[in-house]
């Protein structure tokens, strides 16, 4: 193999209220699909903030994690147009905050919802990805594990760092 295995490393919010979970509805390249608030983490910052953005950016909501539900890899099939893509996700639960009111959601989501866990796997041919039920049910069983299990070191928040991996 001449070139090295990279995941794109995602983030997840697992949020619920009164026995539904928060959800987004949006575009992509199969049309309208579910998921759990989630994205890629941006260079600098640690899993914990990235999902913290991501959730501010695709719900207006902000989000303070409290437990790391789990950490999941899953595998997207490439077509004739393109590769197959590994996603490593980082998967939240935490405290939901105050909407910013005005702020406009990132590109592509059409909405948020809330939806019960019967729900949620009822729509199973809506999700973005598998993760989304797996991550919820990993919730429902009473997955909780210390933010301290992730780890950040301070070579991320440096910009000069210029240590090879």
């Amino acid at each position: 193999m001449t070139e090295r295995f990279k995941p794109n490393v995602t983030v997840a919010a697992v949020i619920e209220r009164e026995g539904r979970f928060l959800l987004v509805e949006e575009e992509s390249a199969d049309g309208l699909k579910l998921n759990n608030p989630a994205g890629h983490i941006d260079p600098g910052e640690s899993p914990q903030e990235g999902c913290v953005r991501e959730t501010l950016e695709e719900t207006a909501h902000h989000f303070r994690p409290t437990a790391l539900v789990g950490v999941y890899l899953s595998r997207k099939l490439g077509s004739a147009n393109g590769p197959d893509v590994t996603y490593l996700r980082f998967a939240f639960c935490g405290e939901l905050g105050a909407q910013e009111p005005g702020l406009a959601l990132d590109a592509g989501i059409v909405r948020t919802l809330w939806m019960t866990a019967e729900e949620i796997r009822a729509s199973a041919a809506r999700h973005r990805s598998p993760l989304l039920l797996r991550c919820v049910e990993d919730y429902l069983a009473g997955a909780r594990y210390p933010l301290a299990l992730v780890h950040t070191d301070t070579s991320v928040y440096d910009a000069t760092n210029s240590i090879a991996a």
